[in-house]
């Protein structure tokens, strides 16, 4: 909080001060309104005073170094800002970096929740090595050399006698892009018990297996499911899609519930589950009827000619008959039937259907999970929705919708180990060969028909006996050592799935790791740069942090990041060199010596465009540019 002074009475910079103590009450409300601002400038970032509110009247300062980093606890990514104590080395607080092009400095109530997340007394601290049988809940702590030793080792032999399918690492929430990828050929995620049914319905029209709707300038803004609170990117999505209404965009919610999105909307539909995708088709039918499709984008984009020639083979393969064809398709799709099978009336389907077809190409729509990823053939609601953006146009514009890869930026990084040329069966089975993401959903099951077997299996903040539907296929699996030699937990805290582990590995929480991300957020690319910040804190602060530095000495207990886990079980997998691993996690400055993270990060932005001459111009080198600003 910004003080002003008035005479011998300090007023509070939102000027509330009695008239009868401070006669010139007004004029110190105007000078301390025009002093106000939400954030420390950037240059004070270093040594930043604030005054302690619990401690009024009396003026109490505290000095804090303004750490940036990014937020852990969604797949947005937005801007941290730590707020570390000078005096007691701590963090204070957390906030939103208004330097961070996505959230803008906006933080919804999990990014403050880092500081709860490492001050959690129930967090694991120390790595742990099972004692007795899996579930047993019988533990003792271990050194991580001789984790990494075992786990190496293990790795080691399956390579060496041709087993590389015996290793996998199975990821629930990613938070970074690709680091964990590299020369790892038995990669597993949770997307089919996520979001695969959206990704594939949009994948299926434009190659890309996500939207990016760019809400700042949009007309019409179509949502599916409670977006503003709950949806995918939900904080740097809702400000912007509330922005744009206040400019007078239409918001339109479709979701079965009232929620606060659909409170907020200037249309509710709450259609029945599973019926999205006829009301979406009666509305496409109702902009075809009217004549209100942009036939030139249609014309340009659309395998048009392949539509006529296998749907409609005695018509003429001329775009004249694209439209009486789609109307013959879509003829059952009438807003009164719609009316009957969705709920929604038929009136509000119509008007609707008139709004978006008053703005072409500036419609923005989106669809995640929900009725995307929670109904049988949810894939079609992606699908269908896609439809709209396609007949108005609205694809590749300003306002309307992208796919995920024009605005998210994958960073450059360091090369890595070439693929392994080998089929994985138990990631992806060939009796699914239009499966578009890894068949994780069936692992404990190829487990149990003896597909397979796993000797060294990672999860990592993934929790399959609690999330997925047959939790206790799972549980089996992962008691029976004949089917997982060796269970690896890499996780922060205790889960239903952790406790079957042989071994649990206390990682990092955001303010705790280095990992990069981009996401879709909004029409223009970005990268975000987490950081461990009592690391960063301690190099502000002029303590050696050197080649040989390691993040876990600043962490709390023995928590260790993924970075340094990877680099240095990479290390104890190939202790000489000689399998033609270690060579990739080499440190190009300090030969014989692993990769730290500082020549690992460098490298990766010293090729980000762009990112070298804004350093430069800050007297900064790309990673220190990047280390200073999140």
């Amino acid at each position: 909080m910004l003080w002003s002074e008035c005479g011998s009475t300090r007023t509070a910079s939102c000027g509330r001060a009695s008239p009868s103590r401070c006669p010139r009450g007004r004029a110190s409300r105007e000078r301390s309104v025009a002093e106000l601002h939400s954030y420390p400038p950037h240059e004070t970032w270093h040594d930043a005073v604030s005054l302690d509110a619990k401690a009024w009247p009396r003026r109490v300062e505290h000095h804090h170094t303004l750490v940036p980093t990014t937020c852990f606890n969604c797949e947005a990514a937005c801007g941290l800002v730590c707020h570390v104590n000078h005096a007691t080395g701590r963090i204070d607080r957390v906030e939103g970096n208004p330097l961070h092009p996505a959230s803008r400095g906006r933080n919804c109530a999990k990014g403050p929740a880092t500081l709860n997340q490492i001050d959690d007394h129930e967090r694991i601290l120390h790595p742990l090595r099972r004692v007795g049988e899996r579930g047993g809940g019988q533990w003792e702590r271990v050194s991580w050399s001789e984790a990494l030793d075992d786990i190496g080792g293990r790795i080691r032999a399956a390579i060496a006698e041709g087993r590389r399918n015996e290793v996998m690492y199975h990821v629930g929430r990613p938070g970074e892009d690709g680091y964990a990828e590299r020369g790892v050929d038995g990669h597993n995620s949770h997307t089919n018990i996520c979001s695969s049914n959206a990704r594939i319905g949009y994948q299926s029209w434009m190659g890309h297996d996500r939207p990016s709707a760019d809400f700042a300038h949009a007309e019409v803004i179509f949502l599916i499911s409670s977006h503003l609170e709950a949806g995918h990117y939900f904080n740097p999505h809702a400000q912007r899609i509330v922005e744009a209404q206040g400019q007078g965009a239409t918001v339109i919610c479709v979701d079965p519930r009232l929620s606060n999105t659909g409170a907020k909307a200037d249309f509710w539909l709450p259609a029945w589950p599973g019926t999205e995708p006829f009301l979406l088709l009666a509305i496409a039918r109702l902009l075809l009827a009217a004549g209100n499709w942009e036939r030139d984008f249609v014309r340009r984009w659309t395998n048009w000619e392949t539509y006529l020639r296998e749907r409609h083979p005695q018509r003429p393969v001329t775009f004249e008959s694209v439209g009486p064809a789609l109307l013959e398709d879509y003829a059952a799709y009438t807003p009164e039937e719609a009316e009957r099978v969705c709920g929604v009336p038929a009136a509000q389907i119509i008007e609707v259907a008139r709004i978006i077809g008053a703005h072409p190409t500036k419609f923005a729509s989106h669809n995640w999970r929900a009725a995307g990823a929670g109904n049988l053939g949810g894939w079609q609601t992606a699908r269908c929705l896609f439809f709209l953006n396609v007949l108005t146009g609205s694809v590749g514009t300003v306002g309307g919708t992208t796919g995920n890869g024009w605005n998210k930026y994958k960073a450059p990084h360091p090369p890595g180990a070439p693929p392994v040329e080998q089929w994985n069966e138990l990631n992806w089975p060939r009796e699914y060969p239009l499966a578009y993401h890894e068949m994780s959903i069936l692992l404990p099951h190829f487990l149990h028909e003896g597909r397979g077997r796993l000797d060294v299996y990672f999860s990592r903040v993934y929790n399959p006996v609690w999330t997925n539907p047959d939790g206790f296929s799972w549980l089996e699996a992962l008691k029976d050592p004949d089917k997982v030699g060796c269970h690896v937990a890499l996780t922060p805290t205790w889960s239903e799935t952790a406790v079957f582990a042989d071994y649990v590995l206390p990682m990092g929480v955001g303010a705790e790791r280095h990992d990069v991300a981009s996401f879709e957020t909004h029409a223009g690319r970005w990268i975000g740069f987490r950081q461990p910040v009592l690391r960063r804190f301690a190099e502000i602060r002029g303590d050696e942090v050197g080649h040989t530095t390691r993040t876990h000495e600043f962490n709390p207990g023995e928590v260790w990041e993924e970075n340094e886990f990877w680099i240095e079980l990479s290390w104890r997998i190939d202790p000489d060199g000689s399998m033609g691993i270690r060579r990739w996690f080499e440190s190009p400055e300090h030969p014989e010596t692993p990769m730290s993270v500082d020549e690992y990060y460098s490298t990766m932005f010293e090729g980000v465009p762009g990112l070298a001459a804004d350093a430069a111009a800050a007297g900064q080198t790309p990673l220190e540019f990047m280390r200073d600003r999140g």
